[in-house]
């Protein structure tokens, strides 16, 4: 069918919108692998192929298949054709005086995916070429991508507000200047764009099908404010990146849908991962098998066994305890432990939902792994590593509840617990004034993570926190901020020392920050953003070794300075694909 034929009515604009969500399906598995792969909690295993390896020893080809542009142009390049179509066609999308209209819902849809594929190319690549409106397909974008710093548009549209009949341009060739952008660039650019341009997001899909999670698998205001929240973030905007994020966690709907509640609370965690849920998901892209939507993390996990988790992700989970208990001695050298928990790790969001232990070709059982670890806290290493001979470490996530060759685990790419966690980060920072001093929000990073306390006044559910929802909120188990913290033995829990930070201030905020990076790992481990975490928290601090130190710890002995080394340069942080 060609673009003359297409656009007779309503049901072909979503017909070819839907075409866009199809390409952006095509990112999902490299979106995943060159955020994760080059962090900290994900590693190779020998069946790793070889341009997994490349990403994973930061020396990636130009035929790397997961490092590819390719599929970020297709997408830009579809939804410049889109747009362009949608002001040729209803030119309303651009009068900010006309009535909202399902036509001004797909632009602001495409306006936003577009957004998002320069912000992640960016965040991937450093810098990457602008592509011009008038760029509308793929062969097109390769040549001007390729062209030495100028290139002829032999078919170039302006389109006035009142339509394609009085284009003040046609048909006239024009020269593009070649621009590359980086990361501020891109911010700068698609920030303005969407807060200026779009009049309304996310058609109302459900009206044609009684399936609800429409509302979560297309663009929509929420996943909008997200996206902006985000890219604001990283630019250092807190003040921006709170209203976006708040609007979204502070909601006035009738269900206070993003705020952390019993719905995903212990043994219900899970379920986050199992379907598509309007009280966590924001933005999910959507696969399923019957409808040929497929992808391959679940190849990259189980099937081939091609990644796991370090022994640092697992570490982060094997860490928490339940029920501990500090005394109250006065004099922090004399501090003991009254009750030094239960050493059942995160139990909720850890063993059996974001990994599992596999031995003998089945998952270690609940009963052999709660004995390992109790094993561990009497320093029984000899015990433990019984249990745990012949043992594989699996990513489990996008197992949960499927087939072994569904190869159709949805993508998260914005939910409640990251938002709530990317408050609670601004907040340690965030100064505001009040009365005659300026203080930061810490009482906030305190409700967001324990307890849920953050909202504040009346709420119609109980509100549990990050922390707090999975029983870890309370009392000793939940995130101090206090000046003086202790320090523990990993393994028997008892108190081996302490840091004191009442006259350190800084300190205690990059300490808080550290503790907010663990709990991101624990509540968003293998969902894509834990190594633009550790890039957006090294420039905070302006310090290159903090990412390097700990992305090089995970490497063996004889690797790791170099991979250390290398990386206290940020530009090698970058995939410099277009140098």
């Amino acid at each position: 069918m060609t673009e003359k034929q297409l656009f007779g009515d309503w049901y072909d604009y979503r017909s070819v919108a839907m075409g866009l969500y199809g390409l952006q399906q095509k990112l999902v598995e490299q979106m995943l692998l060159l955020g994760e792969l080059r962090g900290d909690l994900l590693t190779v295993t020998p069946n790793a192929d070889a341009d997994m390896i490349e990403i994973y020893n930061f020396n990636v080809s130009k035929n790397n298949k997961y490092a590819s542009p390719t599929n970020f142009f297709k997408l830009i390049s579809a939804c410049n054709n889109f747009i362009r179509i949608l002001k040729e066609k209803h030119p309303e999308v651009i009068d900010p005086a006309s009535p909202v209209t399902n036509f001004d819902k797909l632009y602001g849809e495409a306006l936003c995916m577009r957004a998002w594929a320069y912000f992640n190319a960016a965040r991937i690549y450093g810098k990457v070429p602008f592509i011009y409106e008038s760029l509308v397909t793929i062969d097109e974008i390769q040549n001007y991508v390729n062209s030495p710093g100028t290139y002829t548009d032999s078919v170039y549209i302006t389109f006035a507000t009142d339509g394609y009949h009085n284009d003040t341009i046609h048909n006239k060739p024009i020269t593009l200047e070649k621009q590359m952008f980086d990361v501020p660039m891109v911010i700068d650019y698609f920030t303005n764009q969407l807060e200026k341009d779009v009049k309304a997001v996310g058609v109302n899909y459900s009206i044609d099908s009684p399936d609800q999670t429409w509302e979560v698998t297309v663009w929509s205001n929420w996943s909008m404010h997200a996206l902006l929240g985000q890219m604001y973030l990283t630019r250092g905007d807190y003040v921006k990146s709170v209203a976006n994020f708040e609007s979204i966690v502070k909601n006035s709907t009738s269900n206070l849908r993003y705020q952390l509640d019993q719905s995903f609370s212990t043994y219900s965690w899970r379920n986050i991962f199992t379907s598509i849920d309007s009280r966590e998901h924001i933005y999910t892209i959507w696969f399923k098998k019957a409808n040929h939507q497929q992808n391959e993390l679940q190849s990259f996990f189980v099937n081939k066994y091609m990644l796991k988790p370090t022994i640092y992700a697992i570490t982060k989970w094997e860490s928490c305890r339940y029920g501990q208990i500090i005394g109250t001695n006065p004099k922090p050298s004399l501090q003991t432990m009254t009750d030094i928990g239960l050493p059942y790790g995160d139990f909720f969001r850890g063993f059996l939902t974001s990994y599992v232990y596999v031995k003998n070709g089945g998952a270690l059982s609940t009963t052999d792994y709660l004995n390992m670890l109790a094993l561990r806290s009497k320093l029984d290493f000899r015990s433990a590593n019984s249990i745990m001979d012949g043992v594989d470490t699996i990513v489990y996530k996008y197992m949960i509840n499927k087939d072994l060759f569904a190869q159709d685990a949805n993508y998260i790419v914005y939910r409640a617990g990251g938002i709530q966690l990317y408050l609670a980060e601004i907040y340690n920072y965030y100064a505001f004034q009040q009365g005659v001093g300026v203080t930061t929000k810490t009482g906030n990073v305190a409700g967001i993570i324990n307890d849920g306390s953050y909202y504040g006044g009346p709420v119609t559910r109980p509100q549990l926190g990050v922390r707090g929802r999975v029983g870890l909120g309370s009392g000793y188990d939940g995130l101090s901020l206090s000046n003086i913290i202790y320090i523990h033995d990993p393994n028997t829990n008892k108190i081996i020392g302490y840091k004191d930070f009442t006259t350190d201030i800084p300190a205690e905020q990059k300490y808080v920050e550290e503790q907010i990076l663990d709990e991101r790992a624990r509540e968003l481990a293998f969902e894509g953003e834990r190594f633009y975490d550790l890039m957006r928290v090294a420039k905070r601090r302006n310090d290159p070794s903090f990412l390097a130190k700990i992305v090089s710890a995970k490497y063996p002995a004889g690797q790791r300075d170099a991979i250390y080394n290398y990386l206290l340069n940020p530009n090698n942080w970058y995939i410099n694909y277009f140098n």
